[in-house]
C-alpha cells in the first residue's frame, strides 16, 4: 500500500487538473455538457485513479488503476487537441499542457513499470 499524497504522479496531476480547471473556463458556454466536462473528468481521473489504486492490496491491482489513469491522461491529450481545433485554446497552452501531460503520462508509465517488476519479484521470492 502507497501513501498516494506522497507520490509525485499525484501532486503533478493534481496541477494539471487545476491548468484544466482554469483554462477550461473559457470556453463557450454551448461546450459546458460537452468537451468541458469531458476535458474536466478526464483530467480528475488521472489522481483519483492513482489514489484509489494506492490503496489497493495488491501491486497487481494498483498497477491497473495506474493504466486507468494513463489511459485518461491519453484522452485528456486528445481533448486538449480538440479544444485547439475548436480554437478554444491557443498554441501556447496547447504546448505547455501537453508537455506536462506527456511527462506525467512517462511518470506513471515507468511508476507503473516498477510496481509491476516489484509483484514479479515478490512472487519470485515466495515460490
Amino acid at each position: 500500500m502507497h501513501n498516494f499524497r506522497e507520490l509525485l504522479i499525484w501532486k503533478n496531476s493534481r496541477i494539471l487538473v487545476k491548468e484544466v480547471y482554469l483554462i477550461s473556463k473559457s470556453f463557450p458556454d454551448e461546450e459546458r455538457f460537452g468537451l468541458t466536462s469531458q476535458m474536466r473528468r478526464s483530467a480528475i481521473s488521472i489522481p483519483s485513479n492513482i489514489a484509489q489504486g494506492s490503496g489497493r492490496s495488491t501491486k497487481k491491482d494498483f498497477a491497473n488503476f495506474l493504466s486507468i489513469s494513463i489511459s485518461s491522461a491519453f484522452e485528456l491529450e486528445t481533448q486538449i487537441l480538440l479544444a485547439h481545433d475548436l480554437n478554444y485554446i491557443n498554441e501556447d497552452n496547447v504546448e505547455n499542457l501537453n508537455k506536462k501531460l506527456i511527462e506525467l503520462q512517462k511518470m506513471i508509465f515507468g511508476f507503473r513499470q516498477k510496481i509491476l517488476e516489484l509483484e514479479t519479484t515478490n512472487v519470485m521470492n515466495n515460490n
